[in-house]
């Protein structure tokens, strides 16, 4: 693994020691990218579900100002303290240790919002659309914002969770990138 474009192009990153996390290939972020990006001008990025920091990583790397990190694993969280000081990118992120539950409404009440939000849950929770209901009741999603979701291939996402829309999935073999963003219906009068 490492990182493919930006400021820290090149850069390898550590796996999570042990079979419990399923990193992100490069051929999966690279895809992700091109969708979503594959450059931006500044924002905050939400990793959720971090793993080795890896996405998140990504997009500091292509201009990202600032990246949170939440992972409930002890594991993890070393391994993206470690992959953000290899990339140079430390100074720019925040790292936490806990559950995404009690991570969302933390940063509600730090009244923190996201331009993008990565949500890498294990396969076997089924949780996403609880979470993204929860971040956009919390205030927690900026007007653009986009929200990346890597799940089974089998999981077939809803097509709308409250004002967000799914604009594109997209399958790599057993990984399948579902990517959402805001619709807002204008009434006409």
């Amino acid at each position: 693994m490492r990182v493919i474009s930006g400021s820290a192009k090149g850069r390898l990153l550590k796996a999570v020691p042990g079979t419990s996390t399923r990193p992100t290939t490069d051929k999966v972020k690279e895809s992700i990218f091109s969708m979503i990006g594959p450059y931006f001008d500044g924002g905050q990025v939400l990793d959720l579900f971090a793993g080795t920091g890896g996405l998140g990583i990504e997009a500091l790397s292509r201009g990202m100002n600032r990246a949170v990190f939440i992972d409930i694993e002890k594991k993890s969280v070393d391994t993206i303290q470690h992959n953000l000081q290899a990339t140079g990118l430390k100074e720019q992120a925040e790292i936490y240790r806990t559950d995404a539950t009690r991570a969302l409404k933390s940063l509600a009440k730090r009244e923190q919002q996201f331009e993008l939000v990565f949500l890498d849950p294990p396969y076997k929770m089924k949780v996403i659309a609880e979470l993204i209901s929860s971040m956009e009741a919390q205030g927690l999603l900026e007007a653009q914002a986009i929200i990346v979701v890597e799940h089974d291939v089998k999981d077939v996402l809803v097509e709308s969770i409250g004002e967000f829309v799914q604009q594109r999935r997209a399958e790599y073999g057993d990984t399948a990138v579902t990517i959402y963003k805001r619709v807002i219906q204008h009434l006409q009068l």
